[in-house]
């Protein structure tokens, strides 16, 4: 069965730790969730001393210890992506190259001063590449016996798209695309001129995209310009961008700004700035560019493996746009993505390989998935809640009976408060799935605007995503399947719409943000669409019970979901953050596992009421 495994990922950003044992998940967390750093890309200290401490382990009980890529191989790129570029490129050249002599180099070394003396040196230290580790990561843990797996991203080493076939305990990688082309850069590249930050902006993007207009001439025309003029994008999915537009291979920034401005007619946005609709019809072009992009991979993976099922990984698998309609496509007869799917889920495929390449264990298939619901971060006992109470003077009401507060907090939630529910297991991955999550009524009109401005202090336009009782879920989604990490966006039931006003479509974005277009408006976004997440039962039965208690008294089976932090946060994970972050925001409720705090109950904080000097806007 093999032994403990440690799978690492750092030094980029998402730096996060996994242990396995006998191949199974113990544990998995990110470093942001413990220095409060967002995307942190440090060596994932705290990380893995809590998956060791889950496990019941030490460092010298360990098998061996694997990291997501190859150094080498990434040093070879930049030094041959310099020399081709050359003399462009000095200013990145002798910003990146010292660091890598230094440190990065000398990986083996860094790895095992970080881990320290407590490590055998007879312990293997492993770096399978890093598409590989997506790969693993999508293919292990899924449901399938056999699948095609497609993994997008920015950049690993060299690869930044690769077509796999993954069978028992084997993955055979069939075709890549090699650095600088790249469809994670692009989107990126297009992330970055609409005044988003790259590596945490992407998914702003792709949610401004429905406010653009689809049936308007620019938008067509700005595709158009995209795929004759910027990228080359081919029958088979690969693609050629035209490096004229992109400054990523050599500088500082990703996009040369004269170029874009000379194509589009547009200057880069300033962030934080006012949103037109040139940007809202840009982030529309070049999402409906990306689908296009990624349904062709897609029919070429079929066509390659034969296979029926595909599963997928990398920061561009995030895109829950694209994913809806790759399922509802029909390409492939079921998908299933890694909720890890960006860089700290590399820490998790790097584990894997090392099971069941390195070590040769057979792959055994689990219903369902093997990722517990992403359920895989550290919990919290009544004693660190109680702490937490002391600390702060914080009045609370402790609930022996769990139906009883399910009761009365889905009370609190009709009434149109906004609760913080803190339950359980952390969740490994970007999203909150109910264990550190924000919840609300779906049905209040007003909820997506109080939401967005007082309680995550972020951008209006950005949408909400519903929780819905797996069993109900077909009655408010056009989805035939269970969507249980919130990575499918499907469009809302006709029947549960209403028709937009007239003058719709000459509304300002935040005009027609806030019209409402079902029974569930806070979770219906401009398009009629959602980003679900179905709660099965014996996955999550707390939340669960929460969502059916609200069902019982309002006949609605959903809640409205948002990661429980505030702009530039990682999502809470101790007691302690959740406090904190409820008595920074105009939050009415916090749920620290049996215990209920009330805003009005509580006593005046003392403490930096401005989360923005702890935290960046990202």
């Amino acid at each position: 069965m093999g032994g403990a495994i440690l799978g690492i990922s750092a030094f980029y950003h998402d730096s996060a730790a996994v242990l396995l044992r006998g191949g199974r998940i113990v544990a998995a967390a990110q470093e942001e969730r413990f220095t409060r750093r967002k995307h942190d890309p440090a060596f994932p200290r705290n990380a893995v001393r809590y998956v060791l401490d889950e496990g019941g382990l030490r460092l010298e009980d360990l098998d061996a210890v694997a990291f997501y890529d190859k150094p080498y191989l990434k040093f070879e790129r930049l030094l041959e992506t310099y020399h081709g570029f050359a003399p462009r490129g000095l200013t990145s050249f002798l910003s990146a190259i010292p660091v890598w002599i230094r440190e990065k180099l000398f990986m083996r070394r860094l790895m095992r001063d970080e881990l320290g003396p407590a490590l055998d040196a007879e312990v293997p230290l492993l770096f399978p590449e890093h598409h590989l580790s997506h790969a693993a990561s999508a293919f292990y843990p899924s449901p399938f016996p056999e699948a095609a797996i497609l993994t997008l991203d920015g950049v690993g080493e060299w690869a930044t798209m690769s077509i796999c076939r993954g069978s028992g305990r084997d993955i055979t990688i069939l075709r890549e695309l090699r650095f600088p082309h790249s469809l994670g850069l692009l989107y990126s590249a297009f992330t970055a001129y609409c005044g988003f930050r790259v590596n945490s902006g992407e998914y702003k993007l792709m949610g401004l995209a429905p406010y653009g207009r689809a049936d308007g001439e620019r938008v067509r025309e700005w595709k158009a310009r995209i795929l004759d003029e910027v990228v080359d994008l081919r029958p088979d999915g690969s693609l050629l961008l035209n490096m004229d537009y992109f400054n990523y291979a050599t500088g500082l920034t990703m996009f040369t700004a004269d170029r874009w401005r000379e194509t589009f007619g547009i200057p880069p946005r300033e962030p934080e700035s006012a949103i037109s609709q040139e940007y809202m019809d840009m982030a529309l072009a070049v999402q409906q560019v990306t689908e296009d992009a990624v349904f062709r991979l897609a029919r070429t993976a079929r066509e390659l493996t034969g296979l029926e099922n595909l599963v997928m990984a990398g920061g561009v698998a995030l895109n829950c746009v694209a994913n809806g309609k790759l399922v509802r496509s029909g390409i492939f007869r079921d998908v299933w993505v890694q909720p890890a799917a960006g860089d700290a889920g590399g820490a998790l495929g790097a584990a894997l390989v090392a099971h069941h390449i390195w070590q040769g264990n057979e792959r055994e298939v689990q219903s369902g998935d093997a990722m517990h619901g992403a359920y895989l971060g550290p919990s919290f006992g009544e004693g660190s809640i109680m702490r937490t109470a002391r600390r702060f003077d914080a009045p609370f009401v402790r609930y022996d009976d769990f139906a009883t507060l399910c009761d009365d907090v889905a009370g609190l939630i009709a009434q149109g408060k906004v609760v913080g529910w803190f339950q359980g297991r952390m969740e490994f991955g970007p999203r909150a799935l109910g264990n550190r999550s924000i919840v609300g009524d779906p049905r209040d009109p007003e909820m997506q605007r109080k939401l967005n401005l007082k309680i995550k202090y972020r951008e209006g336009f950005r949408p909400f995503a519903p929780s819905v009782m797996e069993e109900e879920s077909a009655s408010y989604f056009g989805l035939d399947r269970p969507s249980p990490y919130m990575l499918l966006v499907a469009p809302v039931a006709e029947d549960i719409r209403n028709p937009l006003p007239e003058g719709y479509d000459d509304m300002d974005l935040h005009r027609r943000l806030y019209v409402l277009r079902s029974t569930i408006p806070a979770v219906t976004h401009v398009d009629y669409s959602a980003r679900i997440q179905s709660v099965n039962r014996d996955t999550n039965p707390r939340y669960w019970s929460l969502i059916d208690a609200f069902r019982r008294l309002t006949g609605c089976a959903l809640v409205v979901n948002t990661s429980f932090n505030v702009r530039g946060e990682p999502i809470v994970c101790t007691p302690h953050d959740a406090y904190t972050c409820f008595m920074r925001t105009e939050m009415d409720v916090l749920v620290l596992g049996d215990f209920l705090f009330r805003k009005e109950e509580q006593p005046p904080w003392r403490e930096s009421a401005d989360w923005r000097e702890t935290f960046a806007l990202d």
